[in-house]
């Protein structure tokens, strides 16, 4: 076969493979698809399917993708527009992803490269090992993405501590598997796609730790439309596919766990990478301001509303506590121009606190 019609990642198990059934009705009913008989409709549409292993995440093992959800993304992918923005994080086949202790998801990312070629990637992050250095706090895919700002040293040790309290509580996940679709505009042959899907791999290597373990199916799927032609002048021209295909998966496997969001439920909890580190933060900058915790007033019936801070630089809302003081502090030193004795992470967004509510 020299033609696929769609590529189906799903999640669900092999029970979630029922997903590629509504989507090759779709495109029977198109005319898409391998022509068998005298008849134009008697097709086979040709559709590559990989599944997720993520059942029970949910606390409900029977509640999977099937033939009705995979005919809904195929109508829904067929009506969005040429160069949508791809939904990321824990949407699609990633709503039950996990790497490691945390939520993984969907990720996308894509570069033009210097003779016009496009390389892109499309990740389901669904891991056994993790996207995070556990000695610096860092994602390990950032590395290779130029200087990366290590978090500081109270900060790291706290998100430590709140991983493996979540670890602890969750029953150890049996398998995963790790998704990814490297797609080009270059005309490629079957055995060059080949080896673009290999070497892909190395993307997944580069962004989890272990990888490829016996529980992870990773699995990597290569289209090539052919729109344009590698430079034939070069019998190495397509080094440069090789090396950008891993690249595009490391960075959408970085975008999956960034875009993801923390979820908690009867299957377990797992944390997000913003989670994490917005979590840690906060009881570190508490401290560093000197804030007690919000703690019940006599005669009251709830503990008093806390006090947020938002930071424009950095995205997040930063809780000191319910403290008067905290607040005090924080215009001060914003008028005066002066830095409190604080988490060095936050200290560039002193000067750019939007409002506080």
């Amino acid at each position: 076969m020299q033609k696929a019609e769609a590529i189906v990642l799903t999640g669900g198990s092999a029970y979630g493979l029922d997903a590629a059934t509504g989507v090759m009705a779709w495109l029977e009913e198109q005319g898409r698809g391998v022509r068998v008989g005298a008849d134009p409709t008697h097709v086979v549409p040709v559709v590559p399917a990989a599944c997720v292993f993520d059942l029970g995440r949910g606390g409900d093992f029977r509640a999977r993708p099937d033939a009705a959800l995979g005919r809904a993304a195929v109508e829904a992918a067929a009506a969005s527009a040429p160069g949508a923005r791809v939904r990321e994080g824990g949407v699609g086949a990633g709503t039950g992803a996990a790497v490691g202790p945390m939520k993984g998801g969907v990720g996308s990312a894509s570069v033009v490269l210097g003779s016009g070629i496009t390389v892109a990637a499309l990740v389901v992050a669904n891991a056994a090992g993790s996207v995070m250095d556990p000695e610096t706090g860092v994602l390990y895919g950032e590395l290779f993405q130029g200087r990366v700002d290590y978090p500081e040293a109270r900060v790291h040790e706290a998100a430590r501590r709140r991983l493996a309290e979540i670890a602890a509580k969750n029953a150890p996940p049996l398998l995963n598997t790790t998704l990814a679709v490297v797609a080009t505009d270059a005309d490629l042959s079957k055995a060059q796609a080949q080896k673009l899907a290999g070497t892909a791999h190395d993307g997944i290597a580069r962004a989890v730790r272990p990888a490829h373990l016996l529980n992870d199916g990773d699995t990597v799927f290569t289209l090539a439309t052919g729109q344009r032609a590698l430079d034939a002048e070069h019998p190495l021209a397509l080094n440069e596919l090789l090396a950008a295909g891993a690249d595009m998966v490391t960075r959408a496997i970085v975008r999956a766990v960034r875009a993801a969001e923390s979820v908690s439920g009867p299957g377990g909890e797992w944390l997000s990478v913003r989670g994490v580190v917005r979590g840690s933060v906060t009881g570190v900058v508490g401290r560093a301001l000197g804030c007690e915790p919000p703690r019940r007033r006599a005669g009251a019936r709830s503990v008093p509303r806390r006090r947020w801070v938002r930071c424009a630089s950095a995205g997040w809302l930063i809780s000191c506590g319910d403290c008067p003081g905290c607040v005090t502090r924080w215009r001060s030193a914003r008028s005066q121009g002066t830095r409190p004795a604080m988490d060095a992470l936050f200290v560039h967004a002193l000067e750019r606190i939007t409002h506080i509510t």
